[in-house]
């Protein structure tokens, strides 16, 4: 039996759960000078069980709603991404629990399998719905709190990755003539998507207002775009409605059935030779880029800084979108910078086939200790604010 190892790559949150530990002394532009951002940051390289990861974020709102998390042993890898919305208790409370619903269901069942990957996403479900109905009383919002949750996990050759709502796991695999090739791995659980339309209504025949069009963007009850999370507890439950005069979450007709579900699509992938790179990343990303762009971008540069190099690629083509120079993007202070851009989380793993372990490696094992490091102050010891 193997230990997992309790050191955190990645998991940022703006204030008490974020770790300052140096500016990044290249500059914004490579050392060319320039003018810094604030609200990027960066781990340029990593070592995981199979390889290297690198991981950055960018906030763009008052509060960062993003949190993420890289967990490494001897022989297996764990990469969560958790984009918030309408706060951040919902993407901190799946940081600090997915993880060890996974370990205690990988050893009840002595495996990993899309099951226990399943039922680790349902159990961390259960225990945000929980804690909703314990505090609403005192904090009413917080049922309207929820996040995508995308997690991808390395063990014995094999990659299981799960996800809720619009984050992207991308794989870049080498194809005919040595060229590097984008295969999502994911499904973006999206209104704005034709088939999760198509899905909602045939679940709601007798509701027609399950998707609008609201202000050219598609919504699911005119309300929230994407149809699978954790949280979001007033669109799931009756006993978690919220008061009619909060408009912005004011429903047409009170809740007949969930309209939201926690059922995770899951992708399991045998790794073959092919597969160089993993890049798992919150909508922020894609919003900029498109898969092959992305891939490409990992491909042709040096692993070292690569997550920083694509949330800057994407930064870059926001503030194009504005025509404004990426300089004075970064000028803008948090929230007003959410018009600019979205939170952006992006790890990439990369993949040395000959690192892996296939049919040697045991479940792997947390203890209490373990954990109770991995989730306190030191896991932002290795964090680095970059520009």
């Amino acid at each position: 039996m193997w230990s997992w190892l309790t050191k955190i790559a990645a998991c940022l949150a703006p204030v008490r759960r974020h770790a300052r530990t140096r500016k990044d002394e290249d500059g914004s532009d490579n050392g060319r000078g320039g003018v810094t951002d604030d609200l990027l940051w960066s781990r340029d390289i990593g070592r995981h069980a199979a390889g290297e990861f690198s991981f950055a974020v960018a906030q763009a709102n008052e509060t960062l709603e993003d949190h993420s998390q890289v967990e490494t042993g001897a022989a297996a890898t764990f990469v969560g991404v958790y984009d918030g919305h309408g706060g951040a208790e919902a993407s901190r409370f799946i940081s600090d629990h997915l993880f060890a619903h996974l370990i205690r269901l990988a050893q009840e069942n002595g495996t990993i399998s899309e099951d226990v990957v399943r039922s680790a996403f349902s159990a961390t479900e259960d225990g945000f719905l929980t804690l909703v109905r314990r505090t609403r009383f005192i904090k009413p919002l917080i049922a309207a709190v929820g996040s995508c949750c995308l997690v991808g996990v390395i063990w014995r050759g094999t990659l299981y990755v799960a996800n809720l709502g619009d984050s992207r796991a991308v794989v870049g695999s080498l194809g005919r003539s040595n060229k590097i090739v984008a295969e999502p791995l994911t499904i973006d659980h999206n209104a704005s998507v034709e088939e999760v339309r198509q899905e909602l209504i045939s679940r709601h025949p007798d509701d027609s207002q399950i998707v609008v069009l609201k202000h050219g963007v598609w919504r699911i009850k005119g309300i929230i775009q994407v149809s699978r999370t954790i949280g979001d507890a007033y669109l799931k439950r009756r006993e978690f409605a919220l008061d009619p005069s909060i408009t912005r979450f004011r429903l047409s007709e009170p809740l007949r059935r969930p309209v939201l579900t926690a059922e995770p699509s899951i992708c399991t992938r045998a790794l073959h030779p092919q597969d160089k790179f993993v890049i798992f990343a919150t909508d922020g990303l894609w919003e900029h880029l498109t898969n092959q762009q992305a891939v490409e971008i990992v491909y042709n540069n040096p692993r070292r800084g690569i997550a920083k190099r694509l949330v800057r690629a994407a930064l870059k083509q926001a503030a194009q979108k504005r025509e404004m120079r990426y300089d004075d993007l970064k000028k803008v202070e948090k929230g007003v910078r959410r018009f600019f851009h979205d939170d952006i989380t992006v790890v990439v793993v990369y993949i040395d086939h000959g690192l892996l372990q296939h049919r040697d490696a045991s479940v792997p094992e947390l203890s209490v200790r373990g954990f109770a490091d991995s989730v306190g102050p030191s896991r932002f010891s290795d964090v680095t604010a970059i520009s």
